[in-house]
Parts: structure tokens; sequence; C-alpha cells
């Protein structure tokens, strides 16, 4: 039985480093959004936040009936230890 609760909860806290946390879209100017992504641990890497960040990015753009503009993006560098867990951010406007 103690175990069986070790598994669930080891699998439970793997799920939960997994995940990423993430703004949405944010208005931060004239006409320009950022949306920012980050990874719970190190361990993911950048994976696909950078994909994720433009996927939502455009479909923004696209339910504002416009197209994607980057203004800038940035992601951290590794090595991914002490906090600094990877994470992306980009600003964008859509024309």
């Amino acid at each position: 039985m103690l175990k069986k609760r070790i598994t669930i909860i080891s699998f439970g806290l793997a799920m939960l480093a997994a995940c990423a946390s993430d703004t949405g879209v944010v208005p931060v100017g004239q006409e320009q959004f950022i949306i920012e992504k980050q990874q719970a641990t190190g361990f993911p890497g950048l994976g696909n936040l950078r994909a994720e960040v433009y996927v939502e990015a455009n479909e923004f753009c696209a339910m504002q009936g416009g197209s994607l503009e980057t203004v800038r993006f940035e992601q951290t560098d590794p090595p991914y230890i002490l906090g600094n867990y990877p994470r992306v951010s980009l600003t964008f406007s859509c024309n």
C-alpha cells in the first residue's frame, strides 16, 4: 500500500514539474502584446516553448483579423539550474 502511494505521489509531482507557466496575451503598449512561458523546472529544456508562444500569438492575431509581426523574441540560455528555468518571451503586434 505504501509503495502504491509513493508511486502515485511521484507521478503527480512529475506531472506538475512538466507544466509550464503561461501569462497568456498581455497588452504592453501601443498595439503591442507580450506572451511569456516558463517551464516549472530545468529538466524539459526549452522544449516546445518557442512554438507554443508563436502558435498562441498567431491565434490571437487571427481572432483580431490581422497577422503576427514579431517585435522581439527572447529566451533563457542554459544551464537551467538554480532558478534559471527555460523561459521564452515574445513581444508582437497584429497587422
